[in-house]
């Protein structure tokens, strides 16, 4: 008997709810003291851009609500991990980039985490996962759409 389509589609996202949820309680757990996931996702993006962004584009980008940028942002800057400088066109506007110390515990976190993911993806095997890769960014690329 053929998998109803419904079926398959709360198979595969329970299973994708669940492996998110294991891969940030793990991850979470060997982040660097006072580090949040959505601060290393923040310096990690900024790390990689190279370029400033507003607290809009970030949001954006993370798909999170300003507000929730906003007090992401607040704790970064507070931390001394970015730099939060106004728009001198537009003082409406701000600009974030990534300060030297948050360059470094971006790197910190990294190497917190490289060990953990590397284990995961050595269990699953290197086959495997370029395979499912493929699917997932297609996945993520339609959900994106759906906005």
């Amino acid at each position: 008997m053929a998998e109803k389509t419904e079926d398959l589609a709360i198979a595969l996202f329970g299973e994708l709810f669940m492996a998110d949820q294991l891969a940030r309680n793990r991850i979470s757990k060997v982040l660097p003291k006072g580090m949040e996931l959505s601060h290393f996702g923040v310096l990690n993006h900024l790390a990689r851009i190279q370029e400033e962004r507003t607290p809009a584009q970030l949001a954006r980008s993370f798909h999170v609500t300003r507000g929730a940028m906003t007090n992401t942002l607040n704790k970064l800057e507070w931390a001394g991990h970015i730099h939060i400088r106004p728009d001198w066109d537009d003082a409406r506007r701000k600009f974030v980039a990534i300060s030297p110390s948050g360059r470094a515990a971006r790197d910190a976190a990294v190497q917190a985490i490289a060990p953990l993911i590397a284990e995961v993806v050595t269990a699953l095997g290197a086959e495997k996962v370029r395979g499912v890769l493929p699917v997932l960014r297609d996945l993520r690329g339609k959900l994106e759409g759906d906005d």
